[in-house]
């Protein structure tokens, strides 16, 4: 034989090499793509059943919004009665702080007073008692 039969036969070797390689190839191929076809002829049932489980999860959605609706609307009047009530207690407690600060202006010039005037004890409390009556006698006219 000479150098051409050699390569003739090496190259017929590494083709046969080759073929055999591909057969393997497509047939590892051939099985993924029958397994694939099995997965997609299941996959419209799939989503049949998703869809139609989408449609209830939306359906029971729309029913609990409209049910929550309708309990926010029902407290809404409440929420505004807490309001009104908060807003009268703030006054209120505006009106005792205003009053409280009177009476503690008052209590401070009755001492004052008889600081200055050098009373004690009895006169003090005398004078003391004058000028809420008189600051009594002002808010009541």
């Amino acid at each position: 034989m000479d150098l051409l039969g050699i390569a003739a036969i090496i190259a017929a070797l590494a083709f046969a090499v080759l073929v055999i390689y591909l057969a393997r190839a497509l047939g590892n191929l051939t099985n993924v793509l029958a397994k694939t076809e099995v997965t997609v002829e299941k996959l419209p049932e799939q989503l049949d059943g998703i869809t139609k489980e989408t449609g209830t999860v939306l359906h029971n959605t729309n029913e609990t919004l409209l049910d929550v609706n309708e309990k926010i609307a029902t407290l809404n009047p409440l929420f505004e009665m807490v309001g009104d009530a908060g807003e009268a207690s703030r006054k209120l407690s505006s009106s005792l702080v205003d009053m409280t600060a009177s009476f503690k202006k008052e209590s401070h010039e009755a001492n004052d007073t008889s600081q200055q005037k050098g009373l004690s004890g009895f006169y003090g409390l005398a004078a003391f008692i004058y000028l809420l009556r008189q600051k009594r006698k002002e808010k009541g006219d």
